[in-house]
């Protein structure tokens, strides 16, 4: 487990292992955790190890990003060109 704590922006960063996450042990003692930081006003945030290959998840994400961007970017083409003939 690795905890991140930012106090200026009242932040806490959590990151867990597959085991970590698993583990009923760790989850009781995040639960105090929880309480603690939620009682100086501090958002948490928690990280699991997910069990998907990185690289392959990665990738489908830059590849469904880049065909959105495209898709938003033809879609404001036609906007455009729309409002211009109302001109």
């Amino acid at each position: 487990m690795e905890i991140i704590q930012d106090n200026a922006k009242k932040l806490v960063q959590i990151w867990l292992t597959r085991q970590e996450t698993e583990d009923a042990a760790v989850q009781e003692r995040l639960k105090l955790m929880y309480a603690q930081w939620k009682k100086q006003k501090y958002m948490v945030a928690v990280f699991r190890s997910g069990k998907e290959d990185l690289q392959r998840s990665t990738l489908d994400l830059l590849a469904y990003n880049k065909k959105r961007c495209a898709e938003l970017a033809v879609q404001r083409e036609k906007k455009e060109k729309a409002t211009q003939m109302e001109l």
